[in-house]
């Protein structure tokens, strides 16, 4: 059973292995030609270094010929130069091709997670992708470089030398061939092993990145629960873990080194002592010829050294090329649509049609939901937690798509609509506002690349950005942090909202954009969230009632359905869900005061 499931495993190692030739060599095709030329030279001086040792050494016997002497002197440091331009122009063009895949496969992982749905990110750790993407990409060089220089250079560096061993003394090179087969069964058995280690290594790493990103993003909550010791105790457990699979695999790799030492070191020995003892008839060769094979049996040690080697270092390697097609070969959890369709131009009038979704199918949060949100006009979305507010922002933005029903702008359902116009007709402010690691100036463009700085000036003000930006020491080109951390949070809240307003979508969507903010920097949010609302399509959900009692439409929303909607005005003239909500609200602030 071990042995079936061991071919199995080998004939995936090797798919993975051709189709990642096939991908890359092509690509690099220039580069990669050019360094086997080179290793053909690398392996022919080094052949030619053995070969040659043969009249080096009779030269010496006959000192008088000097003539022969200065031939020989020409001929060494001839063979010496070509071998060495030939070593450094294997390496640059190997270097050049080799980062250049490396580049190539991380555009190509990014890229294929930027065509990914949001589900796919929630059902997958950061840690995971961003180790994919490191790890993976390098992995795809190492191994195409080891099969480069394996393939060309060892195997004809052996070759050579080979020759050279058989034209001096053909028989006992034969004797020195029975040692290949003992160090090839010695490889084949690490190398399962080598497999099994290499995995598990791979998931301790992806544990060491979780627990970093993890401390990173929730230091405020480490440190105020004093949770320092917990998170030190999982980075240990990670970071033994990594090292206990390391040191095995490194003695994995290093047992290949002492076989091939013995076995190397019994084979010189013998064919010295067969040499000397005249069992192969030796005794008629000239001291250059026998010293030209022993050359070559002893340099021909180093390539067939690194060939045993060769398919262990292999096996690390496709591991983690394997993780590099996975995440390549993984469906788009929300594609577009293979002929996509520009929205017509209109009032952008947005409608939900019977629409049923659930983050889990089995458990679904809306629940054949009609609503319509006219062109133009704000509407506000309340109700209690859970109930489906966000998750109707969310399909508008088509992060997700309806499990039944449609979603639908001007009569055209957006699923079959293109990215880049349903993009373009939209504008979102979250609660949770995010902000890139860059100035104040760059964070606001992003709502229009190519915008100039006074359009960004512009949205700053409308805004009510400006009277704090122009406070700051660098003003728009200061920096603010990861994620907005130099920023409080009214301050991160104006930046969205002057993003958006630079990006003049007909479509906004607002997810309580002022719930974490104090009454003063509600307040400047607010006159922003009015200029930013004029004639736009609006979407609001709000907990805080007094953001949305100037909509033109209020929509209770409880369990994934429509209680109740209307203007503030009339839906307050009677006993419902959203009297009770305001009373509530209200009441409470009474109170409290």
């Amino acid at each position: 059973m071990l042995k079936i499931k061991s071919k199995f495993a080998a004939l995936a190692e090797d798919s993975i292995l051709w189709r990642l030739l096939a991908e890359n060599m092509r690509a690099q095709m220039v580069p990669y030609i050019i360094a086997i030329i080179a290793m053909v030279f690398v392996a022919g001086t080094t052949a030619a270094v053995a070969f040659i040792m043969r009249d080096v050494v009779d030269s010496l016997f006959d000192s008088e010929n000097s003539s022969k002497i200065l031939g020989v002197s020409i001929a060494v440091f001839t063979i010496f130069l070509i071998k060495g331009v030939a070593t450094y122009v294997q390496v640059v063009a190997l270097t050049r091709a080799g980062n250049r895949i490396v580049a190539q496969q991380q555009i190509r992982l990014y890229d294929k997670l930027l065509r990914q749905g949001v589900s796919f990110f929630n059902l997958t750790e950061s840690s995971d992708l961003l180790m994919k993407v490191t790890q993976s990409a390098q992995a795809a060089r190492t191994v195409i470089e080891i099969m480069v220089t394996t393939a060309v250079r060892d195997t004809l560096t052996l070759i050579g030398l080979l020759f050279v061993m058989f034209y001096q003394q053909p028989i006992l090179s034969l004797f020195t061939l029975i040692i290949g087969p003992l160090a090839i069964w010695g490889v084949r058995s690490l190398l399962r092993k080598v497999r099994e280690i290499a995995d598990m290594e791979l998931q301790s790493m992806s544990a060491i990145m979780k627990v970093i990103q993890e401390t990173s993003a929730g230091i405020r909550v480490v440190k105020s629960f004093g949770l320092e010791e917990r998170m030190a105790g999982q980075m240990y457990s990670a970071v033994k873990s990594v090292e206990k699979r390391r040191n095995k695999l490194a003695r994995l790799q290093a047992a290949t080194s002492p076989l091939m030492d013995i076995l190397a070191g019994f084979a010189i020995a013998s064919v010295i002592g067969l040499s000397a003892a005249n069992l192969f008839g030796s005794a008629g060769s000239t001291p250059g010829e026998l010293m030209s094979f022993v050359t070559a049996l002893m340099m021909a040690y180093e390539p067939a050294k690194r060939l045993s080697k060769v398919r262990v270092k292999m096996e690390i390697g496709l591991r983690r090329v394997k993780m590099l097609f996975t995440l390549l070969d993984q469906p788009e959890t929300l594609p577009e649509d293979a002929d996509p369709k520009a929205l017509p131009d209109g009032p952008r009038e947005l409608v939900f049609d019977q629409v049923t979704f659930g983050y889990r199918k089995r458990d679904p949060i809306l629940k054949d939901l009609s609503l319509t949100f006219e062109a133009g006009k704000t509407t506000a979305l309340v109700g209690l937690s859970g109930g489906g507010k966000s998750t109707i922002l969310n399909l508008a933005l088509r992060l997700y798509d309806p499990i039944s029903g449609s979603v639908s702008i001007d009569g055209q359902d957006i699923k079959f609509a293109s990215f880049e116009t349903l993009r373009k007709n939209m504008s979102f402010v979250g609660q949770e506002t995010f902000l890139f690691s860059a100035s104040i100036a760059d964070n606001i463009r992003f709502g229009r690349e190519g915008a100039s700085q006074t359009d960004v000036i512009e949205a700053a003000k409308a805004a009510n950005a400006y009277d704090f930006i122009m406070g700051l020491e660098d003003g728009f080109d200061t920096l603010v942090g990861e994620n907005g951390a130099f920023l409080s949070g009214g301050q991160k809240q104006r930046l969205a909202i002057a993003r958006a307003l630079l990006r003049d979508s007909p479509i906004l969507l607002l997810d309580e954009p002022t719930s974490a903010l104090d009454s003063r920097s509600e307040h400047l949010v607010q006159e922003a969230l009015h200029r930013l609302t004029e004639g736009r399509t609006t979407i609001i959900v709000a907990h805080r009632l007094s953001t949305i009692m100037h909509a033109d439409k209020i929509v209770v929303i409880e369990s994934g359905e429509v209680l109740e909607q209307g203007s503030a005005a009339q839906l307050l003239e009677h006993e419902g869900p959203f009297k009770t909500l305001y009373d509530h609200q209200y009441s409470n602030a009474v109170n409290a005061e």
